[in-house]
Protein backbone atom coordinates (compact mmCIF):
# COMPACT_ATOMS: atom_id res chain seq x y z
CA UNK A 1 0.00 0.00 0.00
CA UNK A 2 1.77 3.13 -1.06
CA UNK A 3 2.01 5.90 1.90
CA UNK A 4 0.38 9.52 1.79
CA UNK A 5 3.08 12.51 2.40
CA UNK A 6 0.90 13.71 4.81
CA UNK A 7 0.44 12.22 8.11
CA UNK A 8 -3.64 12.10 9.92
CA UNK A 9 -2.78 14.88 12.02
CA UNK A 10 -2.17 16.97 8.59
CA UNK A 11 -5.12 15.66 7.10
CA UNK A 12 -7.43 16.88 9.99
CA UNK A 13 -5.87 19.75 9.82
CA UNK A 14 -6.63 20.31 5.87
CA UNK A 15 -10.13 19.30 6.24
CA UNK A 16 -10.65 21.29 9.07
CA UNK A 17 -9.01 24.33 7.28
CA UNK A 18 -11.68 23.92 4.18
CA UNK A 19 -14.31 23.71 6.93
CA UNK A 20 -13.40 27.01 8.06
CA UNK A 21 -14.46 28.55 5.08
CA UNK A 22 -11.14 28.36 2.75
CA UNK A 23 -12.05 27.16 -1.03
CA UNK A 24 -11.03 23.73 -1.53
CA UNK A 25 -9.16 24.48 -4.74
CA UNK A 26 -7.17 27.60 -2.83
CA UNK A 27 -6.20 24.71 0.55
CA UNK A 28 -5.00 22.12 -1.92
CA UNK A 29 -2.93 24.40 -4.11
CA UNK A 30 -1.64 25.96 -0.48
CA UNK A 31 -0.75 22.14 0.32
CA UNK A 32 0.40 20.99 -3.07
CA UNK A 33 -2.00 18.13 -3.76
CA UNK A 34 -5.17 17.38 -5.72
CA UNK A 35 -8.93 17.92 -5.18
CA UNK A 36 -9.43 14.00 -5.46
CA UNK A 37 -7.31 13.49 -3.09
CA UNK A 38 -9.12 15.97 -0.68
CA UNK A 39 -12.73 14.66 -1.60
CA UNK A 40 -11.35 10.96 -0.64
CA UNK A 41 -10.10 12.44 2.34
CA UNK A 42 -12.90 14.10 3.45
CA UNK A 43 -15.36 10.56 2.89
CA UNK A 44 -12.79 8.40 5.00
CA UNK A 45 -11.86 11.10 7.47
CA UNK A 46 -15.34 13.63 7.70
CA UNK A 47 -16.13 13.96 11.16
CA UNK A 48 -13.57 12.51 13.23
CA UNK A 49 -10.92 13.37 15.82
CA UNK A 50 -7.41 12.47 16.42
CA UNK A 51 -8.79 10.21 19.23
CA UNK A 52 -11.22 8.43 16.63
CA UNK A 53 -8.44 7.31 14.11
CA UNK A 54 -6.10 6.44 16.76
CA UNK A 55 -8.43 3.64 17.66
CA UNK A 56 -9.22 2.75 14.21
CA UNK A 57 -5.37 2.55 13.37
CA UNK A 58 -4.93 -0.30 16.67
CA UNK A 59 -6.30 -3.17 15.20
CA UNK A 60 -4.42 -2.16 11.67
CA UNK A 61 -1.13 -2.60 13.50
CA UNK A 62 -2.13 -5.96 15.53
CA UNK A 63 -3.22 -7.44 12.36
CA UNK A 64 0.30 -5.79 10.46
CA UNK A 65 2.17 -7.89 13.51
CA UNK A 66 -0.03 -11.12 13.20
CA UNK A 67 0.81 -11.05 9.23
CA UNK A 68 4.48 -10.60 9.43
CA UNK A 69 4.79 -13.09 12.43
CA UNK A 70 2.84 -15.79 10.14
CA UNK A 71 5.29 -14.99 6.98
CA UNK A 72 8.22 -15.36 9.43
CA UNK A 73 6.67 -19.10 10.71
CA UNK A 74 5.91 -19.76 7.59
CA UNK A 75 9.52 -18.97 5.97
CA UNK A 76 11.05 -21.19 9.14
CA UNK A 77 8.46 -24.22 7.84
CA UNK A 78 9.55 -24.24 4.44
CA UNK A 79 13.32 -23.97 4.99
CA UNK A 80 14.03 -27.41 5.89
CA UNK A 81 11.38 -28.99 3.72
CA UNK A 82 13.60 -27.52 1.28
CA UNK A 83 16.74 -28.71 2.76
CA UNK A 84 15.32 -31.99 2.51
CA UNK A 85 14.33 -32.09 -0.97
CA UNK A 86 17.41 -31.23 -2.12
CA UNK A 87 19.35 -34.36 -0.80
Amino acid sequence: MKMSRFSEPQILGILRQAEGGVPVPESCREHGMRTASFYKWRSKYGGMNASIISQMKAPEDGNRRRKKMYAEMSMQAELPKEALGKK
